[in-house]
This record gives structure tokens, sequence and C-alpha cells, in this order.
């Protein structure tokens, strides 16, 4: 029986309370910073030995208006999962992916356990080599209802993609969003150290496939020892009164599923050949679910009120995003931010090797709940750690490596990040019971994290 864990509503505005005491406490400072391009985009970046102390600015009544400004901060996030859900719902009353599940499952019959692996590979590649994050949020609402049609829980569903592209975003090879924006401000070469990484992502992803893949047999065998068993149960129910409803595979419906399925290719070319992010990749999935509605012969007024009530439904994401945005308006605005990542870095310059590796992986764990994105923390902090690497007889190359490792695994669960609170809202699991079941998995990529830091550290690895 789980024990009473605050909602995360709770939990975040907690932080932004703890957030604005710590304003109080902490004295304010700033770095200098400096415009500088890289990889074709111009970023703000804070100079080395530039930091001052400065008078902070204790924040009390902006706890209120912090949520607010998360708001304006994150607008197209959110707006991305209020235009996602609308999307996602017209499609579902369509009847088209409960259809597809139907067929699908029929057809993997005694061979569902496939469908683990495969899935998760091809995620957990795309966000490795192109950074896949915000736009794995969506595929959830296919995933969790396939899985829980094969036998599985939720958990298993999210984990197909948003697990899998977390993982291999943390294990990149390629990531223009994190990886090469923290080589180029390293002054590092593009793709140096590739076949390191490469094996990295080939560890990590393989041991995460194993680890749901295990999780997976052994829900399937006994549902009841799922975190999600009651609540699931309800999914279960909904499911199969869609699909007994659902008496035959109709041209609609594959005219349905063939508009995901060209949404899908378009928001992967679009990322990759035109550079597409949260805007244009929210109005194809509009354009998407206007396109399956009208499609499905319902008529123009149920298609929009499938939208508001699919709107509706996602509200709590959307609404999450906003006040984990306030926690860092707070940081900010206190002028203790700067403070915190001036802090933390110190402390890597006075260990040995090992540690100060070890050490400085810690410091990005850290940094990333209060800054869960990846190409703001490059900018942010490797200005700062490529020089204290040189001091404190590092590569840089492993300056970058414990980046990677502390930006990238543990966004899948820190409340923070708006893309997992609001990933788990789209999944509607709750974040304590996520977080309670991927704990055990984080404490498994702290330690391999810190093995593999350990070559680079003995090699000199560049």
């Amino acid at each position: 029986m789980l024990k009473k864990i605050p909602d995360v509503f709770v939990i975040v505005f907690t932080l932004i309370v703890l957030a604005a005491a710590l304003t109080w406490i902490l004295p304010g400072g700033h770095y200098r910073h400096v415009k500088e391009e890289v990889g074709g985009s111009v970023r703000e970046v804070a100079v080395p030995g530039s930091f001052e102390t400065a008078e902070s600015h204790p924040q009390s009544f902006q706890i209120f208006t912090a949520p607010i400004r998360g708001f304006l901060r994150l607008a197209d996030i959110i707006a991305f999962i209020f235009i996602v859900g609308g999307s996602f719902s017209i499609l579902n009353e369509t009847g088209a992916i409960a259809a597809g599940i139907h067929q699908l499952v029929r057809r993997l019959k005694g061979r569902e356990y496939l469908i683990i692996p495969i899935v998760m590979t091809f995620f957990s590649f795309f966000g490795a080599a192109f950074g896949m994050c915000e736009e794995a949020m969506p595929f959830v609402l296919i995933f969790v209802p396939l899985a829980l049609a094969l036998g599985y829980d939720s958990l298993v569903g999210v984990s197909l993609s948003f697990l899998a592209a977390g993982v291999g975003f943390a294990g990149a090879f390629i990531n223009p969003f994190t990886l090469q924006i923290a080589q180029g401000l390293a002054g590092l070469p593009a793709l140096s150290g590739l076949a390191y990484r490469i094996l990295i992502w080939f560890v990590v992803t393989g041991a995460t496939i194993a680890w749901v893949m295990i999780y997976a047999a052994r829900i399937r065998k006994d549902p009841t020892r799922s975190p999600m068993y009651e609540l699931d149960q309800i999914r279960r129910e909904e499911l199969e009164k869609q699909q007994q409803e659902t008496t035959s595979f109709t041209w609609r419906h594959g005219a349905g599923l063939a508009i995901l399925g060209l949404g899908i290719v378009f928001m992967i070319l679009g990322v990759i050949l035109w550079k597409w992010y949260i805007i244009e990749l929210t109005g194809l999935f509009l354009a998407m679910g206007l396109a399956a509605g009208l499609l499905s012969g319902r008529g123009a007024n149920a298609v929009a009120k499938d939208f508001v009530a699919g709107c509706k439904d996602i509200a709590g994401a959307a609404l999450i995003v906003g006040f984990a945005g306030g926690i860092l308006v707070i940081l900010e605005n206190g002028m203790i931010m700067d403070t915190i990542l001036h802090g933390a870095a110190m402390v890597t310059s006075r260990l040995p090797a090992l540690a100060s590796a070890w050490a400085m992986y810690g410091v990005q764990l850290l940094i990333n709940f209060f800054i869960p994105s990846g190409s703001t923390k490059a900018a942010l902090t490797m200005p700062l750690m490529a020089p204290l690497a040189d001091l404190s007889g590092l590569t840089r190359q492993t300056a970058v490596l414990a980046y990677q490792f502390g930006d990238g695994f543990t966004n899948m669960i820190i409340p923070t990040s708006g893309v997992t609170v609001g990933t788990l809202a789209m999944a509607r699991i709750p974040y304590e019971r996520w977080a309670r079941w991927n704990l055990p998995m984080q404490l498994f990529f702290v330690a391999v994290s810190m093995l593999f830091l350990v070559w680079p550290v003995l090699s000199h690895w560049s």
C-alpha cells in the first residue's frame, strides 16, 4: 500500500516557497555574460572568473506571481500540451486508435514482448541522435492504451516512448541540443569521442530495455503488482468498451491512422531537415487532428467539441508546467541562480582527478534540478566547467561527459521538468507513483554514470 504522498502541485509550490526562502539566505551574485554563436544560434554565455557578489532580491509575494510568469516563460510548451491533447482527443473519438490497437494486439498474439525492444530502441536512437524530448510527449497517448491492451500497465506504456527517449537523450552520441552545444562551448570538435559515446548508448539502452521487459513480464503474470493497478483497471474498462464498439476496421479508421503516421513522418522530417521546434510541431498536430476529425465524417461541431474535451482532460498537465517554470523565475529574479552555480562549480577545482570528475557530475545533477533545459545548462556551465577541468587535471571531453550524464538521466524524474510532469499528466500517472517506480532505475543510472567516468579520467580521454 502506497503511503500518502503530496500531490505534484503541492510538491512544486513547496519548491517555489523554498526557492523564495533561499533568496533571503544566499547572497546575490552574477556572472558577466557575452553573446556567443554556437551551432548556428546565438546564446548568452557566462564568462569564467567574472562572478561578482551583488545585492540579492528577496522574494516574498512573488511566490504567488511566479507561476504566472512561469506560464509566460513556457507558453510554447503549454500551448503544445493543450493542442496535442485536443488533437488526440479528436483522433481517439474517431475510433481509429482503438481499432488500430485491436488489430495490432490480434496480430501480435503470443509475441507481445517484441513491441518493447523494437519501440524502445527506436525512441532511444532518436533521443541520442536528434535530441528527441518534447517530441516524445504525444506518443504516450498511443502507447499507454497499447500497453494496457497487451496486458501490461501504463508505466510500461510511458517507458516505450518517454523513458526510452530520455535514456537516449542522456546517453547521446550526436544530440545537437546538448552534446554538440557543450562540445562547442568547451572548444572541442563536433562529434569527437563518438566511439565511446556509442558504447555508452548501447549499454544504457540495452539495460533499460531489459529492466522494462523484466518488469513487464512480472506485471503481465500478476497485474496486481503494478503501482498503477487500480487506476489502470479504469483505463482497461474504457479501452475494452471502445474496442467492443469498434466492430470492424473501416476505411475511415485506416485514413485516421494514415494521417497519424504521416504526422509522425513530417514531425521527424521537420525536426531534422527544417529545424522545426515547438511552435511548428504544435501546428502540425493541430492540422493532423482536424484532418482526422473531418475525414471521420463526424462533422465540424463534433470535432470542435472533441477538441475542447481533450483540452479539458489535459489542463492539469499544462498547469503544472507553468508552476514548475515558476521555480526558475524565483531563483533568477532573486539573483541567486548564478550564486548557486558558482558555489557548486568551485567544489570541482579542489579535488583529485577522479573525485573531481564525480564532483562535476554531482554538480550537474544539482543544477539540473533547477535548470532542466540541457542547452541552457550547457551555455551556463560549460564555459565554467571547461577551465575547471583544465585546473583539475581532467580533459574537457570528460567534463562534457559529466555534464551529459548530469543533464540527462534525472530529467525523467525531477518535478521541475515541464516535459516530465506534462508527460505523466498526459498519461494520467500520478507523479509520486512514477517517482517511486523510477527511483531504483535512477540509482542504477548514477552508478553507471560514475563507472563510465572512470576510463576517461584514467586514459585522459580527448
